[in-house]
């Protein structure tokens, strides 16, 4: 298997209400999720899913308690006030701070925001991490 990430797809409760959130966010799904009943969004050189929480429980074959997955995802930038920045956008467009912006144990500077479906996501700046023009990162 090679080492790479292509897709992560995240459980919701009401798509089209998690589609708006992400769309205030800026982002463009690239199909026509209404009519497929998940949305796609291209993310540099993988893609973010968003489908409904039973189907894709059911499809991965696990019992869903409901509750967190264990899972946080991260979306890095280039300076600490891009992630005050991105979480203030995130907070208007409807998720909960869980952290707000600052300076980490490790030497860099993260907060961290909590969509309506509750997948909390870190908004970190790693000074030691060169992000490409297309956002992807090299560590």
């Amino acid at each position: 298997m090679e080492q790479r990430l292509s897709l992560v797809t995240l459980g919701v409760a009401d798509l089209e209400r998690a589609v708006g959130f992400y769309a205030s966010l800026g982002w463009a799904p690239g199909n026509d999720w209404r009519a497929q009943g998940v949305a796609f969004f291209q993310a540099g050189g993988m893609a973010v899913a968003l489908w409904g929480r039973d189907e894709l429980a059911a499809d991965s074959t696990v019992e869903d308690p409901g509750g967190w997955g264990g899972v946080t995802l991260a979306h890095n930038v280039r300076s600490p006030a891009e992630v005050d920045a991105v979480l203030a956008e995130a907070e208007t467009a409807g998720a909960t701070i869980g952290r707000p912006g600052a300076e980490t144990f490790w030497g860099g500077y993260s907060g961290l925001f909590i969509d309506p479906d509750g997948h909390p996501w870190e908004v970190a700046h790693n000074p030691r991490w060169e992000i490409a023009e297309d956002g992807s990162i090299t560590i």
